[in-house]
């Protein structure tokens, strides 16, 4: 049975409570005075290349990668001018400006092991301004996973995207494009990503953020600013104007801090204030929590419809041993709920046939509700990996009126996969109530996107995944014993969840 259609903006809305709610799933509600989606990395490295610039006193950028061979705008055989080499630039110009630049340990220590990396850093050690720092605030098997950039406290980047290799592409995905040239001169696969960059007091609160990860990894904090700086682009439309917007976190006890999962409550309460629809766009799927919720939504008399983006397989072969196996399992064990036919995965695929590449983090929840980020749906976002997500919700009172613009965001990314203009996927949706039923109607060949192959792991990847082996739910369970983990433990943790939380549900 397919959804009625869809209430027009207003009558939907009504009286909804808010579903980001300071204290509880995320940590600040700062207002946006600009703000806009980002899709892809072709636009976000060339944003990145004017926003370095312009920046008067600091740049700072936080993240799981940096690569400084890579060319922010590539030419046709992915060469151009290094990211190292402009970054020496923009600390020639202007020795005054800080350039700070925080990245995840283990990955950064790899990076010593390539000669044209180290001649960077020390090329950038002999400068003032460029500070290169790796992040090891976190216990044994997490990683630092945030991806912020932050320019004079008051403009910043938050998403998926980070500023390395093999990220960089356009929204069209072309087949054979040799732009998408890695820094050792390989090809790479076509891939797709998300960020949002913001401008006014919320920019300051991420800049706090990143002031803490840096104080908490080098044992120093940065400098203080005096408060002028960075402009937001003249040419740069926003999609939101003076918005309120919630920032979500991830962070395992460590060091005398806290754990912090504000992440791991937003999905499950978005999912449990859910009425029509939640469309994903997501790398993993692998958190048992998370897929039991969606599962008890499922088994109500009329529950709202979950669309999942994905990559075809994870990226690496251990990653789809754990991780890819995991999902299969969850989908299938969903599946089976009284409505498990309203849950569909598919992934995109160029217009030749090759699978995109997903490694965005975002959500919209009916339309009211945007979330980007850098957090995955597996456990290790929800527990052990430091993760920041950036939430726009139509019902917080400041950002009354933005539904038309978070419908848009999703039928753009929508009409992305399918390769068909956004207004199609609007008269469809208008008219069925349905986003599965809106897909569906125009998937075909070439560009499009597929259905997950649901094939049942093999006894290896099913044990994998079974004992959460590569994506424990917390930094402890990594040295607990088999029989005190795995996948039915989480599914169980997330049935228990949802049942105590219904109240929610009927508020909301």
């Amino acid at each position: 049975m397919q959804p009625s259609p869809p209430p027009s903006v207003s009558a939907a809305m009504g009286n909804i409570a808010p579903i980001v709610v300071e204290g509880r799933n995320c940590w600040r509600i700062e207002r946006a005075n600009k703000a806009r989606m980002i899709v892809d990395a072709a636009d976000y490295f060339a944003l990145l290349e004017v926003l370095m610039a312009k920046a008067e006193e600091r740049i700072l950028l936080i993240g799981w990668d940096f690569d400084p061979r890579i060319a922010l705008k590539p030419d046709k055989d992915g060469k151009g001018e290094p990211l190292g080499h402009y970054l020496l630039k923009l600390a020639h110009d202007k020795p005054e400006r800080d350039i700070d630049i925080l990245r995840w340990n283990f990955g950064g220590l790899k990076q010593f092991a390539v000669p044209r990396i180290v001649s960077m850093i020390v090329r950038w050690k002999l400068t003032r301004s460029i500070s290169f720092r790796l992040d090891s605030a976190h216990p044994v098997g997490c990683s630092h996973h945030q991806k912020v950039a932050v320019f004079d406290d008051h403009l910043a980047v938050c998403g998926g995207i980070d500023v390395g290799a093999r990220r960089w592409d356009t929204r069209d995905h072309k087949d054979g494009d040799t732009h998408r040239t890695a820094p050792d001169g390989k090809a790479y696969m076509p891939w797709h990503d998300s960020t949002m960059i913001l401008a006014g007091p919320v920019g300051g609160a991420l800049a706090d953020l990143g002031n803490e990860r840096w104080q908490r990894a080098t044992k120093k904090p940065l400098r203080d600013l005096t408060g002028k700086g960075e402009n937001w682009p003249d040419d740069l439309e926003p999609d939101f104007e003076g918005v309120d917007v919630a920032i979500s976190r991830t962070r395992a006890e460590y060091d005398g801090y806290g754990e912090i999962r504000e992440i791991e409550r937003l999905y499950l309460d978005m999912i449990a204030a859910a009425k029509r629809f939640i469309y994903f766009e997501n790398q993993y799927f692998t958190c048992g929590k998370i897929a039991a919720a969606i599962a008890e939504r499922l088994n109500e008399d009329d529950p709202p419809e979950f669309v999942m983006v994905m990559p075809e397989t994870a990226d690496g072969w251990l990653e789809q041993m754990a991780m890819d196996a995991a999902r299969v399992q969850l989908v299938r064990e969903i599946a089976k709920a009284k409505h498990g036919d309203r849950l569909k995965v598919y992934f995109p695929r160029t217009r030749k046939g090759e699978a995109i590449y997903v490694h965005a983090k975002t959500a919209v929840v009916d339309d009211r509700m945007i979330r980007v980020g850098s957090a995955n749906m597996n456990n290790r976002s929800m527990g052990l990996d430091s993760e920041c997500d950036v939430t726009i919700d139509a019902a917080l009172p400041a950002n009354a009126g933005v539904e038309p613009v978070i419908r848009r965001l999703r039928e753009s990314l929508i009409g992305e996969h399918l390769d068909i203009d956004p207004a199609e996927v609007s008269r469809r949706f208008e008219a069925t109530g349905s986003l599965i039923a809106t897909i569906e109607a125009f998937r075909g060949e070439g560009r499009s996107l597929e259905l997950l192959d649901l094939t049942k792991p093999g006894p290896f990847d099913e044990f994998i995944a079974e004992n959460e082996l590569l994506d424990p739910t917390s930094p402890d369970e990594m040295f607990e014993s088999l029989t005190e983990r795995g996948l039915r433990k989480s599914w169980h943790r997330g049935r228990g969840w949802m049942r105590r939380h219904r109240p929610f549900r009927r508020k909301a």
